[in-house]
């Protein structure tokens, strides 16, 4: 790893491994990257996805390496947020992938936010059984998390990410200069899935975390401790998805924080909290049930919360949250086995266990600790 580039590679079987390519001010070099990679010698057919922020700055720069490269692209311009990542949205790609005429060996490109490659991605598994995907994530959290690992989906009324498939992209290309545009919110947020994967599995970087006076705004961040926590993060997605790529046991302590945090999602309607936000308070409930079932320490808990406290996330729920809501909204989630729901719970920093011997009743004093 240098310290301006870097490559991780998902190391899964066959033509299904891919490179995440982090480098800076690489956005222009995205078209001869796919002609290297072996895209385009039967269709040049490409279909960006975006939404209207993201593509006001950085969809002219790939529109332009694509064109200059010989791909025939059309842009499909999304609504940004979570609300949108919806069935209706879905069809719209579908419609323009008809339009313009995709074939099994042309290209989808999400160029945004998680909720953009979640919902491009499963376009791409799901037109003509599966066309070629890449990944241009353009905030932080998508970056470090969603872009990596082939999971993709859009949100059903009931809850969210209930349907999906696992779909590897064919490329991860990773320009951290985007970032300089990302709104402060949007920073926090993704800090929340950075600490996450120092507790589950990379106690080194927790520990760099740790020195920081504050994790808050981009600018706090030095150029080569972003890298740091882009390249960090990636391998540690990357070694997890190689080892377990559907989640059949392994891959679930990604969602640490999640199994809460997406109740929160849902029961607000995605309108109080976005993503992070909700991790980050399913982490603050997750470690204290830990530390309730004597897996961790209260020291360890309290080093977990101050980490998330140099992010400037909220550590509390409104007062009239419907925790009954919470409650139900988990009997859907993903990671429900035999009826129990699987809590991924710290057992130290930079280890992790799934439990299904967590109770409602632990669940809901918890939830009361952080009432505002």
């Amino acid at each position: 790893m240098s310290a301006t580039s870097a490559t991780v590679t998902v190391a899964l079987e066959g033509d299904r491994r891919y490179d995440i390519a982090i480098a800076a001010h690489s956005l222009q070099n995205l078209g001869a990257k796919l002609t290297e990679i072996g895209l385009g010698k039967k269709s040049k057919k490409v279909l960006i996805v975006s939404n209207p922020v993201i593509y006001k700055h950085y969809g002219e720069t790939v529109a332009t390496t694509l064109k200059n490269a010989g791909f025939d692209a059309i842009s499909l311009i999304l609504p940004a947020g979570e609300r949108f990542k919806t069935a209706n949205s879905l069809q719209k790609i579908y419609d323009a992938a008809l339009n313009h005429r995709l074939e099994r060996s042309s290209v989808i490109i999400a160029l945004g936010g998680g909720v953009i490659g979640d919902m491009s991605g499963y376009a791409a598994a799901t037109w003509l059984r599966g066309i070629n995907l890449i990944q241009v994530p353009t905030s932080l959290l998508a970056m470090v998390d969603s872009a990596i690992g082939g999971k993709t989906g859009i949100n059903h009324p009931q809850g969210k990410n209930l349907i999906g498939a696992f779909y590897q992209p064919s490329l991860v290309w990773v320009d951290p200069q985007v970032l300089q545009t990302l709104p402060t919110r949007e920073f926090r947020s993704a800090m929340a899935e950075v600490i996450k994967y120092g507790i589950i599995w990379d106690r080194e970087l927790f520990d760099l975390l740790a020195q920081c006076d504050r994790l808050d705004q981009l600018r706090y961040l030095s150029d080569d401790l972003l890298h740091t926590i882009l390249y960090r993060c990636a391998k540690a997605k990357a070694e997890v998805v190689a080892k377990d790529e559907k989640e059949g046991d392994l891959r679930a302590i990604l969602n640490y924080g999640h199994t809460v945090g997406h109740a929160i999602e849902s029961v607000t309607n995605y309108r109080l909290f976005n993503h992070g936000e909700a991790v980050g308070l399913g982490m603050i409930i997750a470690g204290a049930i830990a530390v309730d079932m004597g897996l961790w320490s209260a020291a360890e808990q309290a080093q977990q919360v101050a980490l998330i406290t140099k992010t400037r996330l909220p550590q509390t729920l409104p007062a009239d949250i419907d925790q009954a809501a919470i409650i139900d909204c988990l009997a859907t989630d993903k990671k429900v086995e035999a009826g129990k729901v699987r809590f991924i719970l710290p057992t130290a920093i930079g280890q992790v266990t799934l439990s299904d011997r967590v109770t409602t009743e632990l669940i809901n004093q918890n939830l009361r600790k952080i009432l505002a």
